[in-house]
């Protein structure tokens, strides 16, 4: 049984080498019968096949999709080739085009953030311009600068990063993304998810269901379904603090507009407006009456269910007390 298969259509920069890679319909969780037959095509022990000859191109067609059965078929620009990646198994990833692949994974949704080993990716992806003609290599950018102006043309760089927008290489089902720059190739969209103008979604981070989306996820970050993130407000990535605490917000919680956690949320959980917590944050809990009892460090209520924290508006201090109302989402902004 293999990890992963698919058959791509990659960008080559003018040294021939891989920049970056689209896969139409990329699988995960091979059965024992098809990797053998893909290996058997495609060698015992590869991993990417860049040069696939006439025979083997032939011989993948029944074995793929329509959309893949294209590739197979098209006729190629100087600067594309046809890949063929088999992942045997999970492990990180050792060339732009198996990169590319898991990140494709995420945001298929065949594997959810934190499912996979992506170890090194910032090491293996090149810093690239995007632009209206796709990816270029910044050693090329000058020269097709001028050729473009020469034609007569524009050519527009929409950013220059490691990681081209995912709306460019898939948009999942169910969703409405308002801006689409602000979701990064391996982020997971869950069914139902509204992302806003303000929203941000990083790569091998997401939502898991339906969502409204006006503030930041960050890399590594999860977010349970029905939870509502407000504007401005934002998630403590895992290494942002130096710490190796996985963040993630639970089910039907509200992360108030300009908000922020740096700890894991259990299911049904509020922070009010304008209130950032983070692991050393000391937090006055109440009991059911109202009543003061224990401080603690905001890190010894991570993952739990039902709280409420917010800001006593007269002297300052950051209390939690028992959610009494989870979070109801308004159907109407929900409805995709």
């Amino acid at each position: 049984m293999s990890f992963a298969f698919a058959l791509g259509l990659a960008t080559l920069n003018q040294q021939q080498q891989i920049i970056e890679v689209y896969y139409p319909e990329p699988e995960c969780g091979l059965s024992s019968e098809r990797s053998a037959q893909l290996q058997a095509l495609l060698g015992q022990h590869a991993k990417v096949v860049s040069s696939l000859d006439a025979k083997q191109k032939q011989s993948l067609a029944p074995l793929v999709g329509s959309l893949s059965q294209q590739l197979l078929q098209a006729e190629l620009q100087a600067n594309q080739a046809v890949v063929a990646v088999l992942l045997n198994e999970d492990s990180k990833p050792g060339s732009v085009a198996e990169a590319f692949l898991k990140l494709h994974l995420l945001s298929h949704r065949l594997i959810q953030p934190h499912g996979q080993v992506l170890d090194g990716i910032f090491g293996t992806l090149h810093n690239l311009a995007w632009t209206n003609e796709g990816a270029i290599d910044l050693a090329d950018l000058a020269d097709r600068q001028l050729q473009a102006r020469l034609a007569g043309r524009p050519l527009m760089v929409f950013c220059v990063d490691k990681f081209p927008r995912m709306a460019d290489y898939v948009v999942p089902s169910g969703v409405r993304l308002a801006d689409t720059s602000r979701l990064r190739l391996g982020a997971h969209v869950g069914e139902g998810t509204t992302v806003m103008h303000e929203g941000f979604i990083n790569f091998n981070a997401g939502t898991l269901g339906t969502s409204m989306v006006e503030g930041r996820i960050s890399a590594g970050v999860t977010v349970g379904s029905g939870t509502d993130l407000g504007g401005g407000c934002s998630t403590m990535g895992t290494l942002s603090g130096g710490g190796n605490i996985v963040i993630k917000l639970g089910e039907n919680c509200l992360l108030g507009a300009n908000a922020g956690t740096g700890i894991p949320l259990g299911n049904r959980c509020t922070i009010e407006s304008g209130l950032y917590i983070t692991a050393g944050t000391k937090v006055q809990m109440l009991d059911a009456s109202g009543q003061a009892s224990q401080v603690v460090k905001a890190r010894e209520l991570a993952g739990k269910d039902d709280l409420l924290f917010r800001r006593n508006s007269l002297t300052g201090g950051i209390e939690c007390l028992t959610n009494k109302s989870a979070v109801e989402l308004n159907a109407e902004l929900h409805n995709n």
